[in-house]
């Protein structure tokens, strides 16, 4: 008893006791979308709503707060898939463009850390959701592309460096 057909491969591979799918493979997917859209947002909703602990200005919708996310979403965010395409496919300008959205982070991180100490930094409602939540969470954002910049800045250099070697040797 060889059992049913398969799609694997290779196409003699013996599976005793396969069963196909009784669901399209587009009913698959379909389901898989969904169901990580709605995971994800219900997490988005729940984590934002815990994160204002640390930060009430997000629940407050405030205008500084707003314009940074935004600016943040609609600048970094595409220039960040950029990269990561630059990046994968051997760009010339990966580094460039690394450098430029680290340099946008630091500088959107740099207005929210100063709005809130000019504002007088009491959005927290406790000193576990201060360091835990607004410093905790938010370090990541000048640990990582400050480490991403310095990179770049060296790789840049050097290049730019041996640009300047070649110049100097063939004139």
């Amino acid at each position: 008893m060889e059992g049913q057909p398969h799609p694997y491969a290779p196409r003699d591979l013996k599976l005793p006791g396969y069963v196909p799918n009784f669901l399209t493979q587009s009913t698959i997917v379909g389901v898989y979308l969904l169901t990580s859209v709605l995971v994800v947002s219900l997490i988005w909703i729940l984590s934002g709503k815990e994160y204002s602990k640390g930060d009430s200005r997000y629940a407050a919708r405030d205008a500084a707060t707003v314009t940074v996310e935004g600016l943040t979403a609609v600048l970094e965010g595409p220039a960040s898939l950029l990269a990561v395409y630059a990046i994968a496919s051997g760009k010339s300008y990966s580094y460039v463009l690394q450098f430029a959205v680290c340099l946008g982070q630091l500088y959107g991180t740099a207005v929210y850390f100063l709005t809130a100490y000019l504002e007088g930094d009491h959005f927290a409602t406790s000193p576990y959701h201060y360091y835990v939540y607004y410093v905790g969470a938010n370090a990541s954002w000048v640990v990582i592309p400050s480490l991403i910049a310095m990179r770049c800045w060296k790789k840049i250099c050097s290049a730019v460096e041996v640009h300047g070697q070649k110049k100097t040797k063939t004139r």
